[in-house]
């Protein structure tokens, strides 16, 4: 085991209890393989099953697995087209089983961090999923809360930005001024601090996954 898997293996065993007192379950992978499966397992038979605006998610080929299972009811989000057709999947993502998303950023103390554009994906981490499973990778964890939020907006919202090529002053520059342009997807920060209903699991993967 080299110094960074063991790194990477004592952090998430201190972050899986930290997370534990927030009543979310955790579990650690070290390797991409490994998350899919576990996330996998995590999803009975008969579930419904949909994913928010998620790289992680996507580079990890879940959703390929989960439909060769051919026991879930998979929503795929990435075949609608029209602005009408992702309305209603967005609005159709409150009652799944389970919803799937990565973070932006997790402190080692276990606040989830995330920031999005429309705001359907921290609806949906916040409210209609009975389950809520988010698969993160090692490189996203950050040592607190504020550190976190930093993280999201000076790294993975440029990169973002650049990834939908919008027009924002951190697409020239790639740092993060704060802005408040028409095309920002900085518009719902949201902070996961306790999961009160038990909705809520963590992935933690043992490997640079998104942004």
């Amino acid at each position: 085991m080299t110094p960074r898997e063991q790194r990477n293996e004592r952090l998430a065993k201190t972050l899986i209890k930290n997370l534990q007192r927030r009543h979310i379950e955790g579990f650690y992978c070290a390797t991409a393989e490994e998350a899919v499966k576990k996330v996998s397992e995590l999803i009975e038979d008969g579930s419904s099953v949909t994913w928010g605006g998620t790289m992680t998610v996507r580079d990890l080929g879940i959703p390929e697995a989960l439909k060769k299972r051919g026991t879930l009811d998979v929503l795929d989000r990435d075949l609608v087209v029209t602005p009408e057709e992702k309305q209603a999947m967005y609005l159709r993502a409150f009652s799944v089983d389970v919803y799937l998303s990565s973070a932006n950023a997790i402190s080692e103390d276990g606040v989830i961090v995330n920031i999005d554009g429309n705001g359907n994906r921290v609806a949906a981490i916040t409210w209609g999923p009975k389950k809520v499973i988010f698969v993160v990778g090692m490189n996203k964890v950050a040592q607190t809360a504020e550190a976190a939020l930093a993280r999201a907006r000076s790294t993975a919202s440029p990169i973002n930005a650049a990834r939908f090529d919008i027009k924002t002053p951190c697409q020239i520059d790639g740092v993060c001024h704060n802005c408040n342009s028409t095309d920002s997807i900085c518009n719902y920060v949201h902070f996961l601090r306790n999961s009160p209903r038990g909705r809520h699991t963590v992935v933690l993967v043992g490997e640079d996954l998104g942004y």
